[in-house]
């Protein structure tokens, strides 16, 4: 019989997949609290439902490359659920000098994969495409561990490579500063095709990327029919006991005991913590437990972002709106980060004739633009989309959602910092953590974070 108590503090998608996880492995519901600080469960995983429009304050997706939120969603019985982005429409735009300009087909992220749509692209000058294509003849880099995006692709591809598609292609997903986001913390396959290819053009052609796709494979994006906050749902349905509104304010452990006191003065006993929080917020919980394991998590930076909901009808567009979106690169000097138009990326997110497009301000560039008042910010982003996207009126509603300090910075050095991090957790008996602060910041990733933190802590038992 598993006598050990166990407290998941942190109830977003971490959290839930740990509680969930420790079900799965016998550990009895009477044994496990979960604890969290807000009125909610599922952090950033947030749906609402307005007027007919299905509204995604956090993410909309996440990638099956990954299998730990499909595997996770099978064994929840999900797997109906799930849906695909929708086959009409499967590329996406960058701006560039005012205007929206497909993403040639075959280009990936950094580099392109034919030949042909790279040549007749006009997202790059004469000058820009003769630079990239003289990657070719570059030679290898030897020696390098690590890092950052921008130096990895001015080295490879030059300067308007990276200020004209890496960094708003990137920026997109981690919201970061290109001169210090680590390659081999996030995009390590392109370190590995410059090691074992010598060329990234070249491995891209090699590899024979899928034709007829620009910027991402967008078939591997998948989301639930009624958003994502259905994953949340059912995992709620399946956590024992749940103590919401509730903050921990620190931690203290006697080598054999936890103590959780929060902020209300009420105090209890673990056996086992699995921290599921933001690496600033746990640091601040073992500040007094293990001062330098505390330092170490208190250096991961954080930028803040905001996802603003925008609902018109569709004859107030006149952009045909003929892709999932677009991402604005930070030379272009303007308010949003990246814009989905919700509706045409997945079914069932906007009535008939009218359209919801999702726009993202903030990140580690424009920490000034996410400053803004909700008002003030709105019109900012409001101007943008009318410009960019042709729109003649002003939106039926919008919906702001902030969410400050929320995307951790994978700097160049990350994987050795959070190697640092892991030794020094593990000198703690019956503690975990997970997250997206650590090995990965996507959903995919926050599920097996927590399942490997709900692991651990049962091995250790």
């Amino acid at each position: 019989m598993f006598a050990k108590r166990i407290a998941v503090i942190g109830g977003g998608i971490s959290g839930l997949a740990a509680v969930h996880r420790l079900v799965e492995l016998g550990v009895p519901s009477s044994q496990i609290t979960l604890i969290e600080g807000s009125g909610r469960l599922g952090g950033t995983l947030e749906t609402r439902h307005r007027d007919g429009f299905l509204l995604e304050r956090g993410p909309d997706s996440f990638i099956s490359e990954k299998p730990e939120a499909v595997a996770l969603a099978k064994r929840l019985g999900l797997e109906s659920r799930l849906i695909e982005t929708n086959d009409q429409y499967r590329r996406s735009f960058i701006v560039r000098d005012g205007r929206l300009r497909a993403v040639p087909e075959g280009f990936q992220l950094l580099a392109p994969s034919r030949v042909w749509p790279f040549i007749t692209t006009d997202i790059f000058s004469l000058t820009g495409k003769l630079r990239m294509a003289a990657e070719l003849l570059l030679p290898r880099e030897n020696g390098k561990q690590d890092e950052s995006l921008a130096s990895f692709v001015r080295r490879r591809l030059g300067r308007e490579a990276l200020e004209r598609m890496a960094q708003p292609m990137v920026g997109g997903i981690y919201t970061a500063d290109p001169e210090t986001l680590s390659l081999r913390a996030t995009l390590p396959r392109f370190l590995e095709m410059e090691r074992k290819h010598r060329s990234l053009i070249l491995a891209m052609m090699r590899q024979g990327q899928k034709a007829g796709t620009s910027g991402a494979r967008y078939s591997l994006f998948l989301s639930f029919d009624r958003g994502m906050e259905v994953l949340v749902d059912v995992l709620a349905e399946v956590v024992p006991n749940v103590r919401l509104n509730t903050l921990v304010e620190e931690l203290s452990f006697d080598s054999r005991t936890w103590r959780i006191n929060t902020e209300s003065g009420e105090s209890f006993e673990a056996d086992a913590v699995c921290l599921a929080v933001p690496a600033y917020t746990a640091g601040k919980l073992l500040d007094n437990v293990n001062p330098q394991l505390a330092s170490r998590l208190n250096a991961i930076k954080y930028a803040s972002t905001a996802t603003i909901n925008f609902a018109y009808p569709r004859a107030a567009i006149g952009h045909p709106l003929n892709g999932f979106g677009f991402v604005v690169p930070f030379i272009e000097k303007r308010s949003l980060i990246a814009c989905t138009f919700s509706n045409v990326k997945f079914a069932g997110r906007a009535p008939e004739d009218h359209v919801l497009l999702r726009a993202f301000a903030g990140g580690a560039l424009q920490p000034d633009v996410f400053a803004l008042d909700e008002s003030t910010l709105v019109a900012r982003i409001e101007a943008d989309l009318r410009e960019l996207l042709k729109i003649d009126r002003k939106p039926l509603f919008t919906e702001v959602a902030k969410w400050g300090r929320s995307m951790p910075q994978y700097e160049v050095g990350h994987l050795d910092r959070v190697q640092a991090i892991e030794n020094e957790a593990g000198g703690l008996r019956g503690l975990a953590l997970a997250g997206n602060a650590y090995r990965g910041a996507g959903i995919p990733d926050c599920i097996r974070s927590g399942e490997r933190a709900a692991e651990s802590l049962v091995r250790e038992a």
